[in-house]
């Protein structure tokens, strides 16, 4: 998921006075602070440890079948929803699902039998006393009109003049219309059956299976051939205009990428989508196959004004973003990239959420790097660099979708690069997408596998980074140079500034120069918060660069001021 700032509506409008002549330049506008769910106002993500029960990770949900009629004049919906599912744990009699209560239940069978159950705030208990099989199957009917929760869980929107319908039900929000065991690691297979007025087109995810027409209602069917999690099941249904382009992959196989958008879009929506292929020529590339290609990749144009959400082979993409001008590549880029990140490799906890948002922000650098190199790699860093203080990465708690989960998370990404090594870092991301493909992974799975494929220990890094660390390396350094008999002497005082974490341990490069044009690298690894180099060069440094590729999420400066200067400061 992408999510643009409130802020960025005055930004657009300075951008359009300027943009035929920055036409020439990469413009990246959402490169801007991501801002959490909270600033907007919207309902807080209930508390993880109370919205889960213990119930919930002692079943395995093997199959949603939803079938959802829409009723856009009332803002209503009728859905039979059918789970089925097996036991991990033999002895329970209870299956804990999440489903919010303000939704009318007409019936509910377990295994073709009237259970008891509990219907209550955001949960739905029921209760299998006479088991009789370790395989289950639930069946619910149930009307309402669900709640739009979250940053839009459940939406009926009226745009030009006419209906439309969208989901966006991360991280726990599927459960506002339909039944589920909501925990991201219970993947799932899926179908979608989507009942609306005979005009719409109703999209979901995986392939469209059928079409059945029936008086002045039209009903779309959708199967997922590859597991989901719950939060990336979506529907949108409106009256959109189709088109499709066809891309032959990595291996060549052939898919569809179908887009979808209001016809006042259409011919704006040809030109921003046209470089979907190039994206993943290039994903493919460094990661691995499309893990979706036998079923689809698409985007539909919704009417959330905050930025775009990753539905597992359906991109909802906000009709703010689609204007004609390829001013939003980065959204483009950052929600392709979750189908290797956060689709098909998801995240086994909303502990993790950095795993998923983290590494789609480092894939928009990555991805400017194949294009243009590394330098657009670097440029791309810096506009997410920021001093991140009151979270840590994992576990951030209310900071969720902050920009410090996206921002850092990329950061820290392009630090363990560093760490580890190129061949590594690609080899990395290779192995840790095929071992962990339409599963789920932890920050600790992603750490073993970089140690194996290193042969690092990189629980220091991890600590400092991810699990315990917040904010970022504060530098101050002082420089002393010494003519010797046949070279110079450097020696470099070096001081990390922040005392609340200790010392971070990270390699430094430092880059020498002379008047001349000369250059020389050293390499070094720091380990305390005090630290003296010394190096010698055989021409006169004049100029010396800390870290000047920029592998570090640090502030570097230097600690002395000339003292003429310092007096005249302080006299004036």
């Amino acid at each position: 998921m992408k999510v643009k700032k409130n802020n960025a509506y005055l930004l657009l409008s300075l951008i359009f006075l300027v943009a035929i002549a920055a036409s020439i330049l990469v413009f990246n506008p959402i490169k801007s602070v991501i801002q959490s769910r909270t600033d907007y106002g919207f309902v807080a993500v209930p508390e993880l440890e109370n919205y889960f029960t213990d119930k919930q990770y002692k079943i395995d949900i093997k199959n949603y079948e939803i079938d959802l009629e829409l009723f856009t004049e009332d803002e209503m919906i009728s859905a039979e929803v059918v789970i089925k599912g097996v036991y991990k744990d033999s002895s329970l009699k209870q299956i804990d699902l999440n489903f919010y209560d303000n939704m009318e239940i007409k019936s509910i069978l377990l295994n073709d039998m009237a259970v008891e159950y509990i219907h209550d705030n955001y949960r739905l208990s029921i209760f299998d006393d006479d088991k009789i099989s370790e395989e289950f199957k639930i069946e619910i009917s149930y009307s309402g009109s669900p709640q739009s929760l979250g940053m839009g869980s459940f939406n009926f929107d009226e745009e030009y003049e006419r209906e439309y319908v969208y989901t966006l039900s991360e991280p726990v929000y599927a459960s506002s219309w339909f039944p589920c065991n909501d925990l991201p690691n219970d993947k799932a297979l899926a179908r979608i059956k989507i009942t609306n007025d005979s005009s719409a087109v109703s999209i979901s995810n995986g392939i469209l299976e059928n079409i059945e027409i029936e008086n002045d209602k039209k009903t779309f069917t959708w199967q997922t051939i590859y597991p989901i999690s719950t939060y990336l099941i979506a529907i949108y249904s409106g009256k959109y205009k189709k088109f499709t382009q066809q891309y032959t992959n990595i291996g060549g196989k052939k898919v569809n990428f179908d887009y979808y958008v209001s016809p006042e879009k259409y011919e704006f929506a040809k030109i921003d989508f046209d470089f979907h292929p190039k994206i993943f020529e290039i994903f493919e590339d460094l990661f691995g196959e499309y893990p979706f290609i036998d079923e689809k990749y698409s985007v539909v144009e919704f009417f959330w004004p905050y930025g775009a959400m990753e539905h597992q082979t359906v991109t909802g993409m906000s009709s703010r973003f689609i204007g004609g001008k390829n001013f939003f590549r980065d959204i483009y880029i950052h929600e392709v990239a979750h189908h290797w990140w956060g689709n098909a490799v998801g995240p086994e906890t909303w502990k993790d959420v950095w795993l998923n948002e983290g590494f789609a922000t480092y894939s928009e650098a990555l991805y400017y790097e194949k294009v243009s190199g590394y330098s657009s790699l670097v440029s791309t860093l810096r506009t997410k660099f920021r001093d991140y203080t009151e979270y840590t990465l994992y576990d951030p708690g209310p900071n969720m979708f902050g920009s410090m989960v996206y921002n850092k998370g990329a950061w820290v990404l392009h630090m363990l690069r560093k760490e580890v090594g190129d061949d590594d870092f690609f080899t990395l991301l290779r192995n840790y997408f095929e071992t962990y493909k339409y599963k789920n992974a932890s920050t600790e799975n992603l750490k073993t596998l970089a140690e194996e494929i290193s042969g690092k220990d990189l629980k220091t890094f991890f600590d400092q980074w991810i699990y315990y660390g917040k904010g970022l390396i504060l530098i101050e350094y002082d420089e002393e140079i010494t003519e010797l008999k046949n070279s110079y002497e450097t020696k470099l005082k070096i001081s990390q500034m922040h005392e609340e974490y200790g010392a971070y341990h990270f390699p430094l490069d430092i880059e020498i120069k002379s008047n001349g044009g000369v250059k020389k690298d050293f390499n070094f690894y720091i380990t305390s918060l005090d630290t003296n180099l010394i190096f010698n060069t055989k021409f006169k440094p004049a100029e010396i660069t800390l870290d000047p590729d920029s592998w570090l999420m640090a502030i570097i400066s230097k600690s002395f001021v000339d003292e003429e200067i310092a007096e005249e400061e302080i006299e004036n």
